[in-house]
């Protein structure tokens, strides 16, 4: 007589044959204080023009109220490690800096993938109910993933993982099948605070509170009119998404490459001249990030953030490129492009930089 098989043991073993890296499970019906936190961030309008996050709000609250049959929270996690220092590229006067999770394929429709086969097996092999979510969805993935193991949310407010550093994507399958839950990780962020120090921007007014008004990933990609004159400079050339708290977190050491290719950064986007950029339209900017999760904040937004690097870059031979845009159909451009023209002409007439020491 052979003994039932183990459901906690084989849905690991399914998880990491489809190629996650992380996988725990947390109990999606007990009490926690998430939905608390999550309610005084927006009453505080530290979500800025993220309206979903308010509207949404009692769904977020706890993962019942999504799905009041929910019991169990599968978490998951896919390593997409970069194979270099994201923050080199800060450094490239006439070049620009993607997030590194955005230089690769877009990790929704690669990790949504996977849970749905996930899932399907789940479903098939203990015949209960499953939902599959990835970040789109109103569910409250890192306090999820902290209570299921699989790392902490650190003072940036970012999941942190012993294994694998600030780099997981996060995705989850509930079930309405009672699991025994895993030992909640504790937090292993001791003194430091290289996170909160490294912002350009000031975004966390204490560790572990982000108000994302001022957090430069927030203003390049969800925030659409023009960007505040005060951060502008800060942006550096980050044209989509900042990843400075993530890379210096010192758990980095212990992360590895991401294994899966689709996560790899294309050559294309990992130091793309902002000349060139600039120069995109519509199509050719859905051209060149198709299957990339940049495509989503549209041509315009993403033009008005190479603007701004071109403002920042002190390089007063962009100003060529730059001039058609100040006629641009677009106002939130036409704006970008008059202040990159002024920060240009400003940097004209500075004296020359002297050369720097060998």
């Amino acid at each position: 007589m052979t003994s039932a098989p183990d459901p906690k043991s084989d849905i690991r073993d399914q998880a990491l044959a489809l190629g996650f890296q992380a996988c725990g499970v947390a109990d999606a019906a007990s009490p926690w204080p998430a939905g608390a936190r999550l309610a005084e961030f927006v009453a505080q309008g530290r979500h800025g023009e993220m309206a979903w996050m308010e509207t949404t709000l009692e769904r977020r609250s706890h993962p019942t109220a999504m799905w009041p049959a929910a019991r169990s929270a599968i978490m998951l996690g896919m390593n997409y490690g970069p194979d270099s220092d994201p923050m080199a590229g800060l450094a490239d006067r006439e070049g620009a800096v993607i997030s590194a999770y955005a230089q690769g394929d877009d990790y929704h429709e690669v990790v949504k993938k996977r849970l749905k086969a996930l899932a399907r097996q789940i479903a098939q092999s203990f015949g209960c109910e499953v939902k599959v979510f990835v970040d789109t969805a109103p569910l409250m993935e890192k306090p999820l993933a902290q209570a299921a193991g699989l790392g902490w949310q650190g003072k940036h407010t970012n999941l942190v993982s012993r294994e694998h550093g600030s780099w997981l994507f996060l995705g989850s399958v509930l079930t309405d099948m009672v699991l025994a839950p895993d030992a909640a990780e504790i937090d292993h962020c001791g003194s430091c605070r290289a996170c909160v120090d490294i912002c350009p921007t000031n975004a966390f007014p204490a560790p572990y509170q982000l108000d994302a008004r001022r957090c430069i990933s927030y203003l390049t990609i969800e925030h659409a009119g023009p960007v505040p004159l005060e951060f502008r400079q800060a942006l550096g050339n980050r044209i989509y998404g900042c990843d400075d708290c993530l890379a210096v977190c010192p758990w980095n050491k212990f992360a590895a490459v991401a294994a899966e290719a689709a996560f790899h950064a294309r050559e294309e986007l990992k130091s793309p001249r902002l000349a060139e950029l600039v120069r995109l339209d519509d199509p050719s900017f859905r051209a060149l990030f198709s299957k990339s999760p940049v495509k989503r904040i549209g041509r315009d937004r993403f033009v008005r953030n190479v603007l701004y690097a071109i403002g920042n870059s002190g390089e007063p031979a962009l100003a060529e490129a730059v001039r058609p845009l100040a006629i641009d159909p677009n106002a939130v451009v036409r704006d970008a492009a008059e202040w990159a023209l002024e920060q240009l002409s400003h940097a004209a007439a500075s004296p020359p930089r002297a050369p720097s020491a060998a």
